[in-house]
């Protein structure tokens, strides 16, 4: 006699770093663990996970289960995962975009660069719903769809991909959970700057450490915490950088307990991000709740969220308020206190229940 197979919602994650595993923690923790399986692989060796990622889950998804949703991250190649697991073809198939490759500012441009946005191109078509984590997201992805295109020879070019592909878009924010206030410690003498991001050659620390070269020369008063993860290749820019800033620093490197960093995001009075590659922020939003000053750059996902006195045009604007806040530290947490910004509209209480319908599952009764 046959046994009935359970229907759940399946979630994939080929890249489960970074604001990959706390969208992934969420969910373990918020939803019916009954109702959904998660596979992840881990967060490193992106460039493996985007183009073999298809094949291992091929070969990792249970036999047991008939799903009903198929929800992955865009580092997915949908397309190929149907294609070697046809049982998927009929669930509701949804794509995540945390990012895209589509705008990314590659350091060479070649085929390799080309496949990885092509293959995004191709998963969206075969998904039912694409979802953006940003309304920036969404438009970059969609505007910059013709141009890579355009790279096909002619005799062989698709049309109309981008409107076939905008009808299936959605935006839903990445879901944060923000910590508690505690208790807001910032010196009245001397500035703490914190660049808390990925050391990798997108978020541009080049740019950040040029800057701070500049306040030295100018002789001003500062403190420093450079946080975030390092990979594999880290830029050449940081080993330098720690020589010369090493005076001032405060901390230098990732700080896996959670509570510590939020304690050092207590402590700052500026957050800044010199990224060339954003498409939502989740360490700028966080250190700004925590009562941070943002200075990021006038562009990318940062217009959708911060006003026009957090972004800066160009490099010496951002050097020019830097430079205010080493003589006055105070005045970063005046300004910041006037800030206003809906955090509520990022918030995973707020936003739980439109996940857990993307879904289509439940919500945990025992949290």
């Amino acid at each position: 006699m046959s046994t009935a197979k359970r229907t759940k919602c399946l979630v994939l994650e080929p890249f489960c770093g970074g604001s990959h595993s706390q969208m992934i923690d969420l969910f373990r923790n918020s939803f019916d663990a009954n109702s959904m399986d998660i596979l992840t692989l881990p967060g490193r060796k992106w460039p493996w996970r985007a183009r073999t990622a298809a094949l291992h889950f091929s070969q990792a998804i249970p036999d047991d289960c008939i799903y009903h949703t198929v929800f992955c991250s865009s580092v997915l190649n949908l397309a190929e995962l149907v294609a070697l697991r046809s049982s998927l073809a009929s669930a509701l198939k949804v794509v995540y975009f945390h990012e895209n490759q589509l705008v990314y500012p590659v350091q060479r441009n070649d085929s390799c660069d080309f496949q990885f946005s092509y293959a995004q191109i191709v998963s969206c078509i075969v998904a039912d719903r694409v979802v953006f984590n940003s309304e920036y997201n969404r438009h970059s992805f969609l505007s910059a769809i013709p141009s890579v295109l355009r790279r096909i020879p002619k005799e062989g070019r698709p049309s109309n991909i981008a409107s076939l592909i905008e009808a299936k878009c959605t935006v839903l924010y990445f879901p944060v959970v923000f910590p508690p206030l505690g208790t807001l410690s910032r010196s009245q003498n001397e500035l703490h700057i914190v660049w808390p991001h990925r050391w990798e050659h997108d978020k541009h620390p080049e740019l950040f450490f040029s800057v701070l070269r500049q306040l030295i020369t100018s002789q001003c008063n500062f403190c420093l915490s450079v946080l975030g993860e390092a990979y594999e290749e880290t830029p050449e820019c940081f080993p330098a950088a720690r020589d010369f800033l090493k005076e001032r620093i405060l901390h230098w490197g990732f700080i896996p307990n959670k509570e510590a960093y939020y304690d050092i995001l207590r402590s700052s009075h500026v957050v800044v991000s010199t990224a060339r590659h954003e498409f939502f922020g989740v360490a700028m939003l966080e250190a700004t709740y925590l009562g941070c000053w943002p200075l990021c750059p006038d562009g990318l996902a940062y217009r959708e969220i911060y006003p026009p006195s957090c972004r800066y045009r160009t490099p010496a604007q951002l050097c020019k308020q830097l430079k205010s806040f080493c003589k006055h530290p105070l005045l970063a947490v005046e300004k910041r206190a006037k800030l206003s910004i809906d955090f509520s509209q990022y918030s995973w209480s707020t936003l739980k229940n439109s996940y857990a319908d993307i879904l289509g599952v439940t919500l945990n009764t025992k949290q």
